[in-house]
């Protein structure tokens, strides 16, 4: 993991404290790490939703510290199956943010 995200897949912000996220890689085969940091402890729900927009799977629905944390997606969906090559996107909602991002799995 020595290179750099995509600038359009990071939510920089120039305040410290700020929600943020990326993700690498990005596309991907077989996973990706989302990286997301917290400006304070709450709870945070991370979903992965298809083009369309239908829910594909919950990551994360907890409260956490503030601070870095990082979560894997194996384009698996809820049930275990393994999701067809195409756009994603995940989104973090926390407090009153939400953040949206486009990843893309190739198979």
């Amino acid at each position: 993991m020595g290179q750099e995200p995509l600038e359009k897949d990071v939510a920089t912000t120039k305040e410290p404290g700020e929600l943020s996220a990326h993700s690498y890689p990005n596309p991907f085969n077989p996973e990706t790490a989302i990286h997301f940091t917290l400006p304070e402890q709450g709870r945070v729900v991370l979903k992965i939703y298809d083009i369309l927009g239908r829910e594909v799977k919950t990551l994360i629905d907890e409260e956490r510290p503030s601070g870095r944390h990082t979560v894997l997606w194996d384009g698996k969906d809820r049930a275990g199956q393994s999701v067809a090559s195409g756009t994603y996107f995940y989104q973090i909602r926390f407090k009153d943010k939400i953040l949206t991002r486009k990843i893309m799995l190739v198979r």
